[in-house]
């Protein structure tokens, strides 16, 4: 992958720790957002696969697509043990594998707050689900409250330095209306993924594209 999708410093660090924030509450978030997954599944930023365990068995092919060496690595080995079938492979938001309408849902967990555009990535979400796909969403989204919403400005630049280009204060839910979704659920919460770090409001839903 190029360079620009480098950051072993990084990955390194949010692969340990991943653990701690499935304990403080990221287990079950992944737990709900699986749910209703089902069919042919493309993952976009897989990480390090703490998705993987959480897929149901109405999914037959989980597609994990990881830009970043060190977590693809760490994804491939997650796969191995997974409760459905999952390949790992190199690729991006901006690019994705396959052609069009060749997924029936497509997940995305704390990934949309990091790509270079929203907009591009939801465009290539929508080329290769089918009319009507899913899209399983767990994501940073910018608080509805005015005063954290200009809080979560401030911090950002810092933040997105410390976080692997992660923006906290991005409208993500918007955004993927915008791009052609029928939300049918969302939940916004507030959560903090490790100690000392502040609480940042969060979504977690599923949508339909309404392409034909």
């Amino acid at each position: 992958m190029p360079q620009d999708f480098q950051n072993p410093r990084f990955a390194q660090a949010y692969a340990r720790m991943s653990v701690l924030t499935d304990q403080r509450g990221a287990y079950e978030h992944r737990r709900r957002l699986l749910a209703g997954a089902e069919g042919r599944v493309i993952e976009i930023g897989a990480g390090n696969g703490r998705n993987f365990p959480h897929y149901p068995e109405a999914v037959t092919e989980v597609v994990a697509v990881e830009p970043d060496d060190t977590l693809r690595a760490l994804a491939t080995t997650a796969a191995r043990s997974a409760p459905v079938p999952v390949s790992v492979v190199p690729g991006h938001a901006d690019a994705l594998p396959g052609p069009e309408g060749d997924f029936d849902t497509a997940v995305v967990s704390l990934v949309l707050c990091s790509v270079p555009s929203q907009q591009r990535a939801l465009a290539e979400i929508t080329r290769v689900l089918v009319p009507g796909g899913r899209l399983c969403f767990y994501e940073h989204v910018r608080s509805a409250n005015p005063l954290f919403a200009l809080l979560e400005d401030a911090i950002t630049p810092a933040w997105r330095r410390a976080a692997g280009g992660c923006h906290p204060n991005r409208d993500t839910l918007r955004a993927i209306k915008r791009a052609g979704f029928e939300v049918t659920e969302s939940d916004r919460f507030t959560f903090s993924p490790q100690p000392l770090v502040p609480r940042t409001a969060h979504i977690l839903g599923h949508a339909r594209t309404t392409k034909h």
